[in-house]
């Protein structure tokens, strides 16, 4: 049987134009390119040294594209077993590529993949980051509540970045008090916004 659906390409920096699988999981919808670009041109040279965490990953297009532009470290947390094999898979051809291209150990960004479903990752011990991607699956009505376990457990501060992904003909998720939305745009079916958070 089939399993994939596809490829979603890293648009910039050390990996661009590499393709990352798109396994066929319900509910699992790449950000467009387009998003992404309008995302990271948002962020600008800010991504780089940053602590990342994509925490519905999926295809990983969110935190390998934060890697590939110089994050320090990204945090890919999915539940769904064939995800966590493609991005595990995914991750092993980029350090290879890494290696034949002589780069130095510890220069290629520290990516952590941790199967989990997201609240159940957010039980655990807060960390902090700098920057959060979170777009669950349109039909979840997960939005709400990690942007509230985020902010009441304490992994943001006033200065991390969060990247929210919802459907266009949604209502707009109910965020914090204290967050504020600094970017925002439309792409066809989806409506994403750039936060920041109170912490």
């Amino acid at each position: 049987m089939n399993t994939k659906t596809g490829t979603v390409r890293i648009i910039a920096g050390h990996w661009k134009r590499h393709r990352l699988v798109i396994p066929n999981v319900p509910g699992l919808r790449p950000t467009p390119d387009r998003v992404r670009e309008t995302l990271f041109n948002w962020l600008g040279h800010g991504v780089r040294g940053m602590r990342c965490l994509d925490l519905f990953a999926g295809t990983g297009a969110l935190g390998f594209e934060a890697a590939s532009r110089g994050a320090a470290q990204v945090v890919l947390v999915e539940r769904h077993k064939t995800a966590v094999r493609d991005l595990e898979t995914g991750a092993r051809i980029l350090a290879d590529r890494e290696i034949r291209h002589g780069i130095t150990p510890g220069v290629m960004p520290k990516i952590k993949i941790i199967h989990s479903d997201a609240l159940r990752y957010l039980e655990g011990p807060a960390r902090h980051f700098d920057m959060v991607f979170l777009d669950p699956p349109f039909e979840s009505g997960l939005l709400e509540i990690v942007c509230h376990l985020l902010n009441d457990g304490r992994w943001l501060d006033k200065t991390t970045g969060i990247y929210l992904e919802t459907r266009r003909s949604s209502p707009p998720p109910v965020l914090p008090v204290g967050w504020e939305i600094t970017h925002s745009a439309v792409a066809g079916e989806v409506r994403y916004a750039l936060a920041q958070g109170c912490g």
